[in-house]
């Protein structure tokens, strides 16, 4: 890249970052939260679990955000009879009479996962290892990945007939967990003004894939003080009911913590959070922007959580 210094570079990202924001946001109204998290998960190399009703334009903000990072994208309707060779591709007997492989929607940048707990564990598993391994393993043979690779998958937290939970090791995998909440009244008022008339917004590429690598390296690159590491550390370490560090709130509402993806999360979220601001070190304010959803699905509630209706939410908010 055509930086002279890494300071030159960090500045370039917060530029870059805003262009991204305001692309989005000639398509989706308000939800700036959500993009946000969404676009550092993308640049912290994490993928992403998206909560919410339908009709609050899930898929919209991943094709939009996947058209302004100039990405391909493919979207994987999940249902209860796709099977792993559906999604990560199949062999087929050519003219030849040789077998060759017919790669499925899996190889693109972005995958949109849409409603991933409508499909059994099976198809949920080879997920599983293209997100961890970003390769794919096909008739004993790997296929790698496109790079970058990032998988947003939502899932409606309505219906639950018919539908296979995540297991704890899958919602572990995604750096985030985001929930969606319904738009304000004038937030609202836009959306049916613009998606009700014939305009129609173009969105244009504010990165390549190239730049998007090097600014996923340079988040890495950032320089974090121990004390901030410590933090985290130990703010993961109070979740767990064991640990020199668990907090009374964990001993009485929480069946089971958070394990060491979670710190690791947190601090490479930190540095990502410090670099959208221009800091180029993050501080343990970066550490609590990020830590709800870091934390939200790697916490399981007690059942006299559930039966006092306590949120994870409001325990992390008490742990922080």
């Amino acid at each position: 890249m055509p930086y002279k210094s890494d300071t030159e570079a960090v500045e370039a990202f917060v530029v870059k970052y805003k262009q991204l924001n305001s692309e989005i946001g000639k398509v989706i109204v308000g939800q700036n939260e959500t993009i946000r998290d969404v676009l550092i998960s993308v640049f912290s190399k994490g993928h992403c679990l998206l909560v919410g009703v339908p009709g609050l334009a899930k898929t919209l903000l991943v094709n939009t955000i996947a058209d302004a990072l100039g990405l391909s994208f493919n979207r994987i309707q999940f249902t209860p009879d796709l099977m792993p060779g559906d999604i990560i591709g199949s062999e087929i007997l050519d003219e030849s009479r040789s077998f060759k492989f017919i790669k499925g929607p899996l190889f693109a940048n972005i995958i949109l996962a849409d409603e991933i707990n409508r499909t059994p564990p099976k198809t949920q598993a080879a997920l599983l290892e293209a997100m961890q391994e970003r390769q794919v393993t096909a008739a004993g043979k790997k296929y790698e990945l496109g790079n970058p690779f990032f998988v947003l998958a939502t899932q409606n937290p309505i219906e639950q007939e018919g539908t296979y939970p995540l297991p704890e090791a899958q919602l572990d995998r995604f750096m985030f967990n985001v929930w969606l909440d319904y738009p304000s009244f004038t937030e609202e008022l836009q959306v049916v003004k613009q998606t009700t008339t014939t305009s129609n917004v173009k969105v244009n590429k504010v990165l390549s894939a190239e730049e998007i690598v090097f600014f996923q390296e340079l988040v890495r690159k950032v320089p974090i003080a121990d004390n901030v590491v410590e933090y985290a550390v130990k703010l993961v370490n109070k979740t767990r009911l064991k640990s020199e560090f668990s907090s009374e709130v964990s001993k009485k509402y929480l069946a089971w913590g958070a394990g060491p993806r979670a710190s690791q999360y947190l601090v490479l979220g930190a540095k990502c959070h410090a670099l959208i601001h221009g800091k180029f070190s993050p501080d343990i304010e970066d550490v609590k922007a990020i830590t709800v959803p870091v934390l939200r699905h790697r916490l399981v509630l007690n059942y006299k959580a559930e039966a006092e209706g306590v949120s994870v939410e409001e325990i992390i908010k008490q742990l922080l």
